[in-house]
């Protein structure tokens, strides 16, 4: 095991707004107020409402920040892009090949290869 250096946090550590917007060099009412404008940047909350961003939460500030900072998006855009992006996924979800075995059927056909091991090392 590595041990990390005085005052800096693991990669998959929470993270505080404080430490995010210092990180990323963004005021905090920027991250609150893209919280309220994508719906999939969503921190832990935790008492007294206190935010704590996970490591794909600041991977997704970066990325809105560089899409709406450096690429020139504007905020609805940048929703288009995300609602275009959950539809693809979605609907790669949805096309699963017709001949993939359902979840039982797997475990029931390795069950039964297991038992025919089973009765062939028997004999």
């Amino acid at each position: 095991m590595v041990a990390q250096p005085p005052g800096e946090k693991a990669s998959g550590a929470f993270r505080t707004i404080g430490e995010v917007s210092r990180e990323l060099d963004l005021p905090q009412h920027r991250l609150r107020y893209w919280e309220s404008r994508f719906p999939q940047l969503r921190p832990v909350k935790r008492a007294g409402q206190r935010r704590y961003y996970r490591a794909e939460d600041v991977a997704l500030v970066r990325r809105i920040d560089s899409l709406l900072n450096r690429e020139g998006y504007t905020i609805a855009g940048v929703q288009r892009l995300f609602a275009q992006e959950g539809k693809a996924k979605a609907s790669a979800r949805r096309e699963t090949p017709a001949d993939q075995d359902m979840p039982g059927q797997s475990l029931r056909a390795i069950r039964d290869a297991l038992a025919d091991a089973l009765a062939a090392d028997s004999r």
